[in-house]
């Protein structure tokens, strides 16, 4: 192989069998469940990075999320926390932690956008008259969620604004020598969304303490509401906003 071959095949690893295929990504019948809940601004203010700035209310959205069926990441379930943040004024959410239980999407996500996603255990599944997500770390319960099965129909237009609305994710490549070579705000939409159902209803939640997948370091101080939605949606790629070495490389030239 040539270095011309190496450029042109050179988009993923591994070079000559890549874990994922070239996107676009689109997902059916992607189910969220998610359930916010306060917890204490100060701890949002020393996990999300500037020039993000969390929303007032100490706000945060603990998310499970099943995905039957998706181009090139096949069939998986996820869980974690987003933040509702600013940008320059303008709202979206900030990916906190991400686990999932499926290395394609694991890799891409990483590699792709930034998705700060590790291997664990989530599920989300209909337990007669509740809706119930878990998240487990090896055999460790790490999250419990539950929350009323269709309850009360959720405005559609709210969820396609919920679903549709900017994400940012804080993108980490390091060095061969373990500096970070890439250091990067990327902002990325769910594009081409279907809202195919939409609910509202009482939620629950429990966090447990566990050093690797560190959910409860932001508190449950009060459940403020629960959605479940149903979609299709393709995922897009990401647009850099912020970097952070072109930043710490322009310091350094003005010394």
């Amino acid at each position: 192989m040539n270095q011309h071959d190496v450029r042109a095949q050179a988009w993923a690893m591994p070079l000559t069998s890549p874990i994922y295929p070239r996107g676009p990504y689109r997902f059916i019948n992607r189910e969220f469940m998610v359930i916010s809940y306060r917890t204490d601004p100060a701890l949002l203010e020393a996990v999300v990075p500037a020039p993000l700035k969390p929303a007032p209310g100490g706000i945060v959205k603990m998310e499970f999320i099943r995905m039957p069926d998706s181009t090139g990441f096949g069939d998986y379930t996820e869980s974690g926390q987003v933040i509702p943040v600013t940008f320059k004024g303008e709202p979206g959410t900030y990916s906190h932690n991400m686990f999932l239980n499926d290395d394609a999407p694991i890799a891409g996500g990483r590699e792709i956008w930034g998705f700060p996603k590790k291997l664990a255990g989530p599920s989300l599944r209909v337990d007669k008259d509740v809706l119930v997500g878990t998240l487990d770390y090896g055999d460790l319960r790490v999250a419990t969620g539950t929350m009323g099965y269709k309850h009360r129909p959720f405005d559609h237009a709210k969820a396609l604004a919920a679903v549709a609305g900017a994400n940012y994710l804080l993108k980490i490549m390091p060095h061969v020598d373990c500096t970070p070579r890439i250091c990067e705000l990327v902002r990325y939409h769910c594009q081409d969304v279907t809202i195919k159902g939409a609910w509202e209803g009482p939620a629950a939640l429990q966090l447990f303490d566990h050093v690797l997948a560190p959910v409860a370091r932001l508190p449950v101080l009060e459940v403020v509401g629960a959605v479940h939605i149903l979609t299709d949606l393709t995922l897009g790629l990401g647009e850099v906003v912020h970097d952070y070495l072109a930043d710490s490389a322009a310091g350094k030239h003005a010394k």
